[in-house]
């Protein structure tokens, strides 16, 4: 399981830099437009940051209860997509209510965390 977690970690993180670069030289302009990059740019920091939970999951397998493990890393996982993925469609297309989603990837991020914090406990 660690190893596929580290995979995942690894993916999501070099998605995170791809997508980072694309809205700094391929939507910069339309960003920039729709006052929306800075928006942007917190769903990358966030994208990024929790592919680097991933990994930090994907070493620390060992040493965690596996069911905290595999939740912590689902958490992570619902956390990038719903979280930064609603902010990058939100920056491009505008649909605002997209950002009442926003906080569910949140949510998903603190569960995460909470769930490593247990699986190490145990």
């Amino acid at each position: 399981m660690s190893r596929n977690i580290i995979i995942v970690g690894s993916i999501f993180c070099a998605l995170a830099v791809a997508i980072g670069a694309f809205g700094a030289h391929g939507l910069k302009g339309v960003l920039e437009a729709n006052g929306r990059l800075e928006t942007f740019e917190t769903g990358v920091k966030y994208h990024f940051y929790h592919g680097l939970g991933l990994l930090l999951l994907g070493a620390l397998a060992d040493k965690i209860e596996q069911n905290w493990l595999k939740w912590a890393a689902v958490f992570m996982v619902i956390g990038i997509l719903i979280f930064s993925g609603s902010l990058y469609i939100l920056s491009i297309t505008g649909i605002n209510w997209l950002g009442a989603i926003t906080p569910i990837g949140g949510v998903g991020f603190i569960a995460a965390w909470i769930a490593l914090a247990l699986g190490a406990k145990k």
